[in-house]
């Protein structure tokens, strides 16, 4: 069997039993084990002779001097491609989900429940990212005086969410100024997305550059700070259960890499990046993330939309023995009812 052959049937379920039956308990499996299996019907020589095939393949490897086998990253990989049969969620996850992610919660509240709810479901740690700022609607804004340049803008998000922010301006406005520019931007750019009105604030100003008044003048001024201020990196996302990577693994190093890797941020956000890009589930199994404190987990992720747009993603870090088949769906279906629950009135 060459790697570039395809596996024949009895070497699938083979190999198959043996994934489960690792998943199940996680101990190198012997040839003679799978033998002994139901609906096996060759010997334990024949066994051993497909999984040096497997092996040779890059599917199972020996761990230490034990005869069993377990599967490698790439043979997780294939057999979660190929192999696995997705278990729907149960009804009572459902209702459970249903339940706890009530559509009148703000959106970090929500967002929180669902990684707490995920973390909880899978007994695994669970990472929700919170909605793009740029894809949230504004419904309305407001401009209040305070000493000096300063002026505080209070936005309204989504008739649920209120930030309150202080911007310097470029020149003292008087009451009146700011209240008519607040008026302007409300009627002809609320419930639109951040992205969108600093858009049409631009195209606005590129089509009366010449002729300016005050009123546009104000409402630029304010609104290329109000509207482009960066969430803090530390607002990014929201963990749950982070004292179950103590669970993953007995390597105190692997799991002290694994803390200070949800501390930085910066790998784990860019993996789920890549989920945000992409539709649907995705699994990062073993050394596929790229991160070697990530070597022995997976990431199974999913994109979450609100009113069509990808606003986030949500997913867990788990051992790479996780069961594919349960975790799967619910993380498919937190993030569709997360996304429901948090729809735009």
């Amino acid at each position: 069997m060459t790697a570039n052959e395809p596996v024949d049937d009895r070497a699938q379920q083979l190999f198959k039993l043996l994934v489960e039956s690792y998943i199940d308990d996680g101990k190198p499996v012997a040839s003679k084990a799978l033998a002994e299996q139901p609906n096996v019907d060759v010997s334990a020589a024949t066994v051993r002779n497909i999984m040096a095939e497997l092996e040779g393949r890059g599917y199972v490897k020996s761990p230490h001097t034990s005869a069993g086998k377990v599967p490698t990253s790439q043979g997780l990989r294939f057999f979660v491609d190929s192999l696995l049969s997705i278990e729907p969620l149960d009804e009572a996850g459902i209702h459970s989900l249903e339940e706890h992610l009530n559509p009148d919660l703000p959106p970090s509240e929500l967002v929180e429940m669902a990684s707490n709810l995920l973390s909880h479901m899978t007994k695994m740690t669970c990472i929700v990212t919170l909605p793009r700022r740029d894809q949230s609607a504004l419904r309305h804004v407001e401009f209040l005086n305070l000493e000096g340049d300063r002026v505080l803008v209070i936005l309204v998000f989504n008739d649920r969410e209120v930030q309150n922010r202080v911007i310097h301006t470029k020149s003292q406005y008087e009451d009146s100024d700011l209240l008519q520019a607040a008026n302007f931007i409300n009627r002809e750019f609320g419930g639109l997305s951040l992205v969108s009105v600093r858009r049409g604030l631009l195209q606005s100003m590129q089509r009366d550059k010449d002729r300016m008044d005050s009123l546009m003048q104000a409402a630029l001024d304010m609104a290329t700070q109000a509207f482009d201020m960066p969430m803090g990196e530390d607002a990014a996302f929201v963990v749950s259960g982070e004292s179950r990577l103590l669970d993953m693994s007995e390597d105190t190093e692997t799991v002290r890499g694994l803390f200070e890797a949800f501390s930085r941020k910066g790998s784990v956000l860019h993996l789920l990046d890549q989920s945000l890009d992409a539709r649907g589930i995705q699994l990062f199994i073993g050394e596929e993330s790229g991160y070697g404190v990530l070597d022995e987990l997976s990431l199974v992720a999913s994109p979450y939309t609100v009113n069509g747009q990808v606003a986030g993603v949500l997913g867990v870090v788990g051992p790479t023995r996780m069961a594919y088949q349960k975790v799967i769906p619910v993380v498919d279906m937190t993030a569709r009812m997360l996304g429901y629950a948090l729809k735009h009135p």
